[in-house]
């Protein structure tokens, strides 16, 4: 079983608090991409394998999230050994979630591999324990996400007219750190009101958050969202905690 894993990009995300958890509470619209796509390979094994290319692997397996996602269903049914083979083209540590992606795809490909006939919002809850936006790519439409980006709900918003370029910079920036830098603050329109704009007006009202810190650490990526605007994007900004800038253009 194959399958071509996309990735998302963040249009607008506020924090908004720290919860008692640990983890912040946010506003964010979660949009489908395929400027990049893992491919991710499940077929039955004798034993249980995971292989991942172009990527590092020194960390161990079991730390990676398709791993994770098998080990998590393996707790509650009787999986065989598979092998799982993951290429890897979107870029990590860069606010697009490849990983949670391969997560989720996991997820769905096990589901289906071994007819578990569980229904998309039993595999959400799974999604849910690997990551804050991992139920996302559940899902075939784009979503507004609050929570910890764990509670979704479609909203009708189209860019296949559109251009999507995206910029993934050399650079790693920690979630955790980026966190630790922002001061949460409450929002006083709601993202699924902006984004009822015009793309062409979303550059004044339509704001990631990590932004003003990340960008102080690395200028460098506030010039590649100049760049895309001197270019004639519609409206550019930095996906999630970046590092990965992407602008929307007419097609």
């Amino acid at each position: 079983m194959l399958a071509t894993v996309h990735h998302k990009i963040n249009l607008g995300l506020h924090v908004i608090e720290k919860l008692p958890t640990g983890f912040h509470a946010i506003e964010t619209i979660f949009y489908h991409c395929s400027n990049y796509e893992d491919i991710l390979e499940i077929e039955p094994a004798a034993q249980f394998s995971f292989t991942i290319k172009n990527a590092d692997l020194n960390c161990d397996i079991e730390n990676n999230l398709c791993v994770k996602a098998y080990r998590l269903l393996q707790k509650d049914y009787d999986l065989l050994p598979v092998k799982i083979t993951l290429t890897k083209q979107v870029p990590s540590g860069a606010g697009l979630g490849g990983g949670s992606a391969d997560a989720a795809f996991t997820l769905k490909m096990l589901n289906a591999l071994f007819a578990l006939h569980l229904t998309t919002n039993q595999l959400h809850q799974f999604a849910a324990q690997l990551g804050s936006d991992t139920a996302f790519f559940l899902y075939n439409t784009p979503m507004y996400a609050t929570g910890i980006g764990e509670i979704l709900e479609p909203i009708a918003l189209d860019l296949s007219k559109n251009r999507i370029e995206i910029v993934c910079p050399n650079i790693n920036v920690s979630t955790a750190l980026a966190y630790k830098a922002i001061t949460p603050k409450k929002p006083q329109v709601s993202l699924k009101q902006i984004i009822n704009e015009p793309v062409d007006q979303w550059r004044y009202h339509l704001i990631n958050d990590f932004e003003e810190v990340i960008f102080k650490q690395y200028p460098q990526l506030l010039e590649i969202k100049n760049n895309f605007y001197s270019k004639g994007a519609l409206y550019a900004a930095m996906s999630g905690s970046g590092s990965a800038v992407f602008g929307i253009f007419n097609a």
